[in-house]
């Protein structure tokens, strides 16, 4: 039975030791049920494991919500809010961005660095294509310093700790020096000894160098871009042949050092059938070839370091002919810079940026 106290106004059970337990028992459910709330929810990726660690729950708009803890319940983010004491609250799936939540918790938290993410915009594989083909034209042979796609034969060289390309121009043509590669051809007899072929007037060529490991490349094909096609000219050799711009990509490349006389100097004939054989010839040096991305270059590197001296770069047609029209240059460390020499370039490189809606 319930009685009314005159004193308070409340009511109390006839039997007080049964109403004080009844009090008790509700007393202690109280903080039973408030720890059930306060309770971390199960998590379903690293972040929500963090028991009052603050982290960040990025949304797709660019803010966040500072929370404890958080965990995705179908098409609902459920997360206790480190600004309101820990309260549970809920925002739809589809507004947060979990990738940049995960991504910004490994990082602040754990200290995994965030991986770097290419945002360009990404070419078709149509326009992709057309790139790299423009791009093989004028490759990048050093840092900032590219092939110009105008010229047909340029040594890599090195002037005071400067990478430098300097076009080097064929003896005694009348062709355009930048565009043209002309060939006189001129029958070797392969059991001769060796001879004069070729006397190349004064004693040092225009096109000096400073080290003794240059890289020579040479333009191959007809063709250049944007253009419509190489242009062809007749040489008058011993063929008559019409040549095409660039070079010949079957052609063979040594070097061969000159005979340096006071007023002249003598390129002699030597064994072509010797040659990629291991039987070394006294003033021949060979190269290694390689053809560069594309098709449109042939990169040549000397066999071995070259002395101070005078060369020239011979083009080896077949295996009984030269091509008397070589490229002659020095080495001399103590030589002045090259009046043509192309520099490194920094460029500010083409960005392609997203257009905004």
């Amino acid at each position: 039975m319930l009685e009314q106290d005159p004193s308070s106004g409340g009511w109390w059970m006839r039997y007080r030791g049964l109403t004080l337990g009844i009090m008790l028992s509700v007393a202690l459910a109280i903080p039973t049920q408030l720890d059930a709330q306060r309770r971390p929810l199960d998590a379903q990726d690293p972040a929500a494991t963090v028991d009052h660690q603050r982290t960040r729950l990025i949304l797709r708009n660019g803010t966040y919500q500072l929370v404890l803890s958080y965990k995705v319940n179908g098409n609902v983010v459920e997360y206790r809010s480190a600004e309101r004491n820990g309260e549970l609250e809920e925002v739809p799936l589809k507004l947060v961005d979990m990738p940049a939540t995960l991504a910004w918790y490994h990082q602040q938290v754990e200290g995994v660095p965030a991986p770097q993410q290419d945002d360009r915009p990404v070419l078709s594989p149509e326009l992709a294509k057309e790139e790299a083909d423009r791009a093989a034209y004028s490759p990048e042979v050093a840092p900032n310093l590219e092939l110009p796609q105008e010229l047909s034969v340029v040594v890599m060289d090195t002037f005071e700790g400067t990478p430098e390309l300097v076009p080097v121009p064929q003896y005694n043509t009348d062709l355009n020096p930048e565009t043209a590669h002309a060939v006189l051809k001129q029958v070797i007899n392969p059991h001769s000894s060796p001879h004069q072929i070729l006397e190349l007037q004064r004693p040092q060529a225009d096109v000096q160098l400073h080290v003794p490991d240059p890289v020579f490349f040479v333009r191959v094909g007809n063709d250049l871009p944007d253009t419509g096609g190489g242009f062809t000219v007749d040489t008058h050799g011993a063929t008559g042949r019409e040549t095409p711009s660039g070079g010949d990509a079957g052609s063979a490349y040594v070097i061969e050092r000159l005979d340096a006389m006071q007023y002249s100097r003598i390129l002699d004939s030597f064994k072509i059938d010797w040659l990629n054989s291991g039987r070394r010839q006294p003033d021949i040096i060979e190269t290694r070839e390689q053809d560069l991305p594309g098709g449109h270059w042939l990169k040549l590197t000397p066999t071995r370091p070259l002395d101070f001296g005078e060369y020239a770069l011979v083009e080896v047609v077949s295996g009984h002919e030269l091509n008397l029209n070589v490229w002659d240059f020095g080495v001399h460390s103590g030589a002045k810079e090259n009046v043509e020499a192309i520099r490194p370039e920094t460029r500010r490189p083409a960005t392609l940026t997203r257009r905004k809606p």
